[in-house]
């Protein structure tokens, strides 16, 4: 039966949003409610043996995100219900067992959420209840920044803190209720926090940071104090291989959760800023322009079809990665025989977390860089393992580091010997994460294959043994990778080439049915994509705006055929003159593969 006004019962649903400080979805349902009842369900989707793997050191870090949750509303007089089950089967049992009139929760653009809320949406409405959802896991609404930047989000970080200058400051933070209406009786079976073995986990957690918004709260608190250190800032700057204190804030697994809102990150930042009379690092390197970067990813990933993969995301480039399980298994497992590329691996094993620059090498490494897979295996091993995996961030930042998005200079390539030592010349970061090789003498540290036997012996490491020898070589591979870079980024160029071609054809006729003629050799494919538009073909004219649309689908098509009919090409030259395929590749677009130059960060 409806309520009368101040009779109301709502539920505020958390998902993300993990917190009580600024949190507009909270502050909604409990206006004008008598009974407000917190809930987390515990959705299979995201446990550890579903297609979403999730690893035990982020799911344990969300069950004390969880318990800390339940600490805070248990102060303000009321506390956490925990179900079990898909929000499809849930929510219609307690829309009636408890009486609901409102539903409120947290916006989450991410794409399973958005299907998922589309889909609780509908039972809502079946059920007579209204739904209110809040934007406040970001700065500012998606929406309004889109409508600032005339429909189309900006491509670049440069284009993007433009539009945060037109757009102002985000809303300011929201202050915790001092207290909340209690949950009404509860007929549903409701639980506590689970453990971990109650959801199916049998290892226990490894990582060093605990979750939760309390967490958070004092890590800000703790890190803003220093206002030397916040206004001297420069992320590229700071040192990737520091474990005793990260050289980070690691605020972002609290972000990732929604524990630390991001609007109250910016303003107590701004008040440290403002207190330093504008002498300050700035964007995009300073502290305030990494929460852009997050901002930015959102922004440009939310409204990119498939941005999370290669195919069908027309911002990604197409490049025919190899497939190497073994490669890719010896990278997750730090087994690489590059000790630092497997220190940072077996760092982000056990802690859930590593520096960026570390993560820059060992993206870079698994991709462009020497092992040559794709960025969407190197994304879903992260998925899987980092506290603050995001769904945006964690593809945006793959594209980034394997030149398939974002960055275009494939040809700057972090060497996995080099780069480490200008951090950590005596191989500290080494020693606690790949201990195996802890006694090895400090110039053997970064290339242990190349310390005597003896030496090896003394230390009780054998390489090829005890620790593997190099998967790659560093300096070969990573010369071939930069001609097979090269090959790819000039097929994608023709390939757009033709796809333009063949668009502005079907722009002129109000047609979108063009192909890209197959052929057989790189020649006369040039002529095919140089071509492309006459062979476009149509019936009828449409309206523009269909038309426009089925245009730029079979331009995305188009441009896919293509890449992959020259690398097929390429790999059917580099098979006939009985090379390998990357050397094949690179011959047929004029590169010498073994004379490449391969600048090392």
């Amino acid at each position: 039966m409806p309520q009368s006004k101040g009779q109301k019962n709502s539920i505020i649903w958390f998902r993300k949003g993990l917190r009580v400080h600024d949190n507009p979805a909270l502050i909604e349902a409990c206006r004008d409610a008598q009974h407000v009842y917190p809930i987390f369900i515990i959705d299979p989707h995201f446990l550890h043996n579903s297609s979403y793997r999730v690893g035990v050191n982020r799911y344990n870090f969300l069950l004390e995100c969880l318990n800390d949750l339940d600490q805070s509303l248990r102060a303000l007089g009321s506390q956490l219900l925990v179900l079990r089950g898909t929000p499809q089967d849930v929510f219609p049992r307690i829309f009636k067992e408890w009486d609901v009139q409102q539903l409120c929760y947290e916006v989450d653009v991410e794409p399973y959420a958005k299907s998922r809320d589309a889909a609780v949406g509908q039972l809502a409405a079946a059920a007579g209840v209204a739904v209110s959802a809040s934007v406040s896991h970001t700065l500012y609404d998606t929406d309004v920044l889109l409508r600032a930047a005339g429909g189309r989000a900006p491509q670049t970080m440069q284009a993007f803190t433009k539009l945060i200058d037109k757009v102002g400051d985000p809303p300011a933070p929201l202050s915790a209720p001092a207290s909340l209406p209690p949950p009404g009786p509860v007929a549903e079976a409701v639980t506590s926090v689970p453990t971990l073995a109650e959801v199916g986990y049998q290892r226990e957690p490894t990582t060093v940071f605990k979750g939760g918004e309390s967490q958070a709260l004092v890590r800000l608190g703790d890190y803003l104090a220093d206002a030397k250190w916040v206004c001297a800032f420069e992320k590229p700057k700071t040192d990737p291989s520091a474990f005793v204190r990260p050289a980070t804030t690691v605020l972002s697994p609290y972000l990732k959760f929604g524990c630390l809102s991001p609007r109250l990150f910016h303003a107590r930042l701004m008040a440290v800023y403002r207190g330093a009379k504008g002498v300050h690092s700035k964007p995009p390197v300073s502290l305030r322009g990494q929460l852009l970067w997050r901002e930015f990813f959102y922004t440009v990933g939310s409204t990119t079809p498939n941005f999370d993969a290669m195919a069908g995301n027309p911002l990604a480039k197409q490049i025919p990665w190899d497939t190497n399980p073994a490669y890719l298994a010896a990278w997750k497992a730090g087994r690489t025989g590059y000790p630092w590329i497997d220190a940072a691996m077996r760092q982000l094993s056990e802690w859930g977390w590593m520096h960026h620059l570390a993560r820059h090498s060992v993206a870079c490494f698994l991709t462009r860089g020497d092992l040559y897979i794709s960025w969407e295996a190197g994304k879903a091993v992260f998925e899987e393992l980092l506290l603050d995996a995001d769904h945006f961030l964690n593809a945006a930042n793959w594209m980034w580091l394997s030149a398939s998005a974002f960055f275009n200079q494939y040809y700057r390539v972090y060497s996995p010997v080099t780069f480490g030592k200008k951090y950590d010349p005596e191989g500290k970061f080494i020693r606690r994460f790949v201990p195996e090789l802890a006694l090895l003498p400090t110039k053997y540290i970064y290339e242990p294959w190349t310390a005597p036997l003896d030496v090896q012996q003394r230390c009780g490491c054998i390489i090829g043994k005890d620790y593997p020898f190099p998967v790659v070589d560093h300096t070969t591979i990573s010369k071939v990778n930069m001609g097979r870079m090269k090959a790819a980024y000039e097929a994608n160029r023709e390939a757009a080439g033709a796809a333009a071609a063949a668009e502005a054809g079907s722009d002129a006729d109000g047609s979108s049915d063009a192909e890209v003629l197959p052929a057989s050799n790189s020649s006369s494919r040039r002529k095919a994509g140089a071509g492309a538009a006459a062979a476009a073909g149509g019936s009828r004219r449409r309206p523009a705006a269909v038309a426009k649309r089925g245009g730029a689908a079979a331009a995305a098509a188009k441009k896919q055929r293509t890449v992959t009919d020259m690398f097929a090409a390429a790999a059917v030259t580099a098979a006939a003159n009985g090379n390998g395929v990357a050397a094949g590749v690179a011959a047929a677009c004029g590169v010498d593969a073994g004379d490449a130059v391969v600048p090392e960060l």
